[in-house]
C-alpha cells in the first residue's frame, strides 16, 4: 500500500516559487490562485492569510496528485489522493492523515472500505480481494487484520477472533451446505532452527496457525465471542420451542381468516332483505296499478253474482 514516501512531500510555500492569483492587503497569498513550486510541483486552487486553505489541486511531478480540501498547507477534510503506483484513497484527511473513514483503491484491484486512524487502516472495515471475491469483515489494528472477524469464501466461511493478521483461539467454518465445523486455530512451535534463523533476521514473525477441528453440528446462532458452541440438546429444544410457536401462529391466523370468512353470509341475508325492501318500495311508487286491478276484481266478482242470480230464476220457472 502506498505511504507517505510514496505521496512525497509538498512544498510548505510560504512565498516561494512562482505565483499568480489574488493576495490581501499584507501582500499574502489570499483568495484563488496559481503557485509553481522550486521542486517542480504545482497547486491550483484557494489560498488563506498565505497558505494553502479551502479547496484545491496539488499536483506531483511523480505523477501523483491530490484534489481536496486543504488547512494551512495540509490536507484536511474530505479528498481524493492518486498515488504513482495507480492506487487511490477517497475519504476524511486530518493534518495530512488518512484517518475517519474512506475507501482505498490498490494498484491489482483491491479495496478497503472502512475507519483510518493516523493513516492506520484501525476500527471497522471490510477488504475484498479482487482475484477471489474473498473478503475480511471485521477489526483492524494499525493496518493489520486484529479483532472479531469473518472471512468470507465462495461457499464457505469462517467466523472468529484475528491477531497480528492471522485467526486465533475457538472459532467455526460455515459452509453453504447447511453444516458448521467447530474448532480453533493454535499456534504451532516453531523448531529450533528455525528460532536461530530468526534471531539472525526479525525474531519477532509468528508461525502461521493450525486448525483444530472438535466436532460438526447443523448451522446453529453461535457466533464466536469466546463462549462454547450450543449442545445439540439445546439446539433441538429451541427447534422443538420454534415449531410450536409457529404452529400457535398458524391456528391464530386461520381463526382470523375464518372471521373474514363469515361477513360474506351476513352481506347474503341483507340482500334479500334488500330485495324485500326494493319489492315494498315498487309497491309505493305504483298505487295506480294496485287500485285498477281492485276495480277488476269487483267488477268480477259483481258479474259472477249477476250470473248466479239469472240462473237461480230459471231453475225457479221451470220447477212451477
Amino acid at each position: 500500500m502506498s505511504d507517505l514516501s510514496s505521496e512525497g512531500t509538498e512544498e510548505a510555500e510560504t512565498d516561494i516559487g512562482e505565483y499568480d492569483g489574488e493576495r490581501n492587503a499584507e501582500g499574502e497569498r489570499h483568495g484563488r490562485g496559481k503557485a509553481r513550486l522550486p521542486n517542480g510541483d504545482t497547486y491550483d486552487g484557494e489560498y488563506e492569510n498565505g497558505f494553502r486553505s479551502g479547496q484545491g489541486i496539488y499536483r506531483f511531478k511523480n505523477g501523483a496528485y491530490y484534489t481536496g480540501e486543504y488547512l494551512q498547507n495540509k490536507k484536511h477534510g474530505r479528498g481524493i489522493f492518486f498515488y504513482p503506483d495507480g492506487s487511490k484513497y477517497e475519504g476524511d484527511w486530518v493534518d495530512d492523515q488518512r484517518h475517519g473513514y474512506g475507501v482505498y483503491t490498490y494498484p491489482n484491484g483491491d479495496t478497503y472500505t472502512g475507519e483510518w486512524f493516523n493513516h492506520n487502516r484501525h476500527g471497522q472495515g471490510t477488504y475484498v480481494y479482487k482475484d477471489t471475491g474473498s473478503k475480511y469483515v471485521g477489526g483492524w489494528a494499525n493496518g493489520i487484520q486484529e479483532g472479531q472477524a469473518e472471512l468470507i469464501h465462495l461457499n464457505h466461511r469462517f467466523k472468529g477472533r484475528f491477531l497480528k493478521g492471522n485467526p486465533v483461539g475457538r472459532g467455526k467454518y460455515v459452509f453453504d451446505i447447511g453444516c458448521e465445523q467447530h474448532g480453533e486455530y493454535i499456534q504451532s512451535k516453531q523448531d529450533k532452527g528455525e528460532e536461530e534463523e530468526e534471531e539472525e533476521d526479525e525474531p519477532s514473525l509468528l508461525v502461521e496457525p493450525k486448525w483444530k477441528a472438535s466436532e460438526i453440528t447443523k448451522l446453529t446462532l453461535w457466533t464466536p465471542h469466546g463462549e462454547n458452541p450450543p449442545s445439540p440438546r439445546k439446539v433441538s429444544l429451541v427447534t422443538a420451542e420454534a415449531a410450536a410457536s409457529e404452529a400457535v401462529e398458524e391456528r391464530a391466523e386461520a381463526a382470523v381468516i375464518e372471521e373474514e370468512e363469515d361477513p360474506p353470509i351476513a352481506a347474503t341475508d341483507e340482500s334479500a332483505e334488500d330485495k324485500d325492501d326494493e319489492s315494498s318500495l315498487h309497491e309505493t311508487l305504483n298505487p295506480g296499478r294496485d287500485a285498477r286491478e281492485a276495480e277488476e276484481e269487483s267488477k268480477r266478482q259483481e258479474n259472477e253474482d249477476q250470473e248466479h242470480q239469472g240462473t237461480t230464476s230459471v231453475e225457479e220457472k221451470e220447477d212451477e
